[in-house]
């Protein structure tokens, strides 16, 4: 078994953006104390909702602030940035950590971002598969060229030059991101936005049970149940409810509204929230029911800095060592 925490560095009310980046990394090093393995951060751009808008960037930082935890990235938006320069970017992490530093893509969204960075939609709609390829040639090379729908450069020398590439996995949300996936032996990393039955049925459908797949979710460590899903009804939806407007799609086609209190609530159904038995039972049952043996924990729902450090070294201290002992 894998733990690892989730931090989307989300800006809370009447906090700065440095404050937010800055606990982000407190929090980081927190964890590498509690015994948790990795440490993952998500990109998000022109949002609250997530102040991180160079996942690679904040990883290095993070990288040189632990000695031991791997860093990854949940994920570096494919879409919105050229292959090669974001493999360029892992290889020089990868190479200056000794090998702590892992790399999770996605496709993103088709967000305002798209035009921001002059990318577009047709990128994002059609351009992921090869975007991915080239990066994985990328990082797997001494030489490169490329002749692509989406890309195309003559060949070069690829430096930094990893002997041992970083590990890639790939955020998935759909059957045909996932079959993009199994196509090239990678793992998926799979959001929080669903249950253990839905990330059964995409290991499943993937077809490669046995790569090291990732499991994202909400987990909250309290008493009691109902003291850990009272703090969050209270707390996450302040700063979840602002963070979610951010999502601007960048063609204004219509986006429906989500509730952030109920949300919240459907989170705290599906995930390990409460005691620190309720959380154990509940990550040791998500392991049986899906096969994934690597769960990363968003452990900063709580809305300030002193609830998210508590929670790390409770989630390491009275948590994680139940889910060993129950999986060994």
């Amino acid at each position: 078994m894998r733990f690892g925490i989730f931090l989307l560095a989300a800006r809370y009310p009447g906090q700065g953006d440095a404050a937010a980046l800055t606990r982000t990394v407190e929090a980081a090093v927190a964890a590498e104390k509690a015994g948790f393995d990795d440490v993952w951060l998500a990109e998000h751009h022109f949002m609250s909702y997530g102040v991180i808008p160079s996942a690679p960037l904040m990883a290095g930082h993070i990288l040189a602030s632990t000695r031991r935890i791997h860093v990854g990235t949940a994920v570096s938006v494919l879409s919105n940035q050229h292959p090669v320069a974001l493999a360029e970017q892992a290889a020089m992490l990868s190479l200056l950590s000794g090998g702590r530093f892992r790399l999770g893509v996605g496709r993103g969204g088709p967000w305002r971002d798209l035009e921001v960075f002059g990318t577009g939609l047709r990128r994002y709609e059609e351009g992921f598969a090869e975007s991915l390829d080239l990066l994985l040639a990328w990082l797997k090379s001494e030489r490169l060229g490329w002749r692509g729908d989406h890309f195309s450069f003559r060949e070069v020398p690829v430096v930094p030059h990893p002997v041992v590439p970083p590990p890639v996995s790939v955020a998935c949300t759909s059957p045909a991101t996932e079959t993009i996936a199994a196509e090239r032996g990678l793992p998926m990393l799979l959001g929080m936005h669903v249950g253990d039955a839905e990330k059964a049925a995409a290991v499943e459908r993937h077809g490669f049970p046995d790569l090291p797949h990732i499991s994202t979710h909400l987990a909250q460590v309290a008493d009691t149940r109902e003291q850990a899903v009272r703090t969050l009804l209270a707390e996450m939806p302040r700063w979840l409810g602002p963070g979610l407007d951010g999502y601007v799609p960048v063609d204004d086609r219509p986006r429906p509204s989500r509730d952030p209190v109920a949300y919240t609530r459907h989170l705290c159904d599906l995930h390990p929230v409460g005691s620190p038995d309720d959380c154990a039972a509940s990550l040791a049952a998500t392991a049986e029911r899906t096969g994934i043996r690597h769960l990363i924990l968003l452990a900063e729902a709580a809305g300030s800095h002193r609830a998210t450090i508590r929670n790390i070294a409770r989630l390491g201290k009275e948590v994680l060592p139940k889910v060993r002992a129950v999986l060994q």
